[in-house]
């Protein structure tokens, strides 16, 4: 009975000693799959959509004004990437609150917006662009009680850094000149267009 006894200790003790190797063997075989995942990668590919607030400063073509004034508006863009570097498209909408009096004259900027290509180096989570592409917007006259409005088109291209915080979430700063072309106003009986800055912050969640 006493050898039984010893006979059946050995043998658990050899079935544990053997699935301790197994599991060990196993373990081994898999690390591999997760070692070598990317888990620190941050991918700036696909859609994204945000908001934005900056100040806005400009002048008018032929005329003494010089609108100024807070900015706030949306964006939505798509990103392409191709290891380090990144490719896109943004567009963006703004209500601007740039206005400036000379006497007679008062000129605002109501609003404008952009079609822009961007392209630029992410090192990890921090991306640097350079982004060019339309604008569009209004440029408003006053003078005398009498009100008058044009809606052009133009050109724009400026600079940025854009850093992801968050998996879903980046914060960017950037920097854009806008140039919208002259038409002829009746109220100041010349071409006025427009050129102005743009610096603003932004907020983007990437889908």
């Amino acid at each position: 009975m006493k050898r039984f006894v010893v006979g059946a200790a050995a043998l658990v003790a050899a079935g544990w000693t053997a699935s301790a190797e197994a599991a060990d063997l196993n373990y081994g075989q898999r690390a591999p799959y997760t070692v070598n995942q990317p888990l620190n990668a941050y991918s700036w590919a696909g859609p994204y959509l945000g908001g934005n607030i900056g100040y806005e400063w400009g002048s008018v073509d032929n005329n003494p004004t010089k609108p100024s004034g807070f900015v706030g508006g949306v964006q939505a863009g798509y990103n392409f990437q191709n290891g380090p570097w990144v490719f896109g498209v943004e567009g963006d909408i703004q209500a601007s609150g740039a206005d400036d009096t000379f006497a007679p004259w008062k000129f605002s900027n109501p609003w404008f917006g952009t079609l822009r290509g961007r392209a630029g180096y992410a090192f990890s989570n921090v991306l640097f662009y350079g982004t060019a592409g339309l604008a569009f917007g209004e440029l408003r006259g006053q003078t005398f009680g009498w009100t008058e409005s044009h809606t052009t088109a133009g050109w724009t291209i400026g600079a940025g850094a854009e850093v992801g915080f968050a998996p879903n979430w980046s914060a960017k700063l950037e920097y854009l000149y806008i140039d919208l072309s002259t038409s002829q106003f009746a109220i100041t009986g010349v071409s006025n267009g427009y050129s102005a800055s743009v610096v603003r912050a932004g907020v983007n969640y990437h889908f």
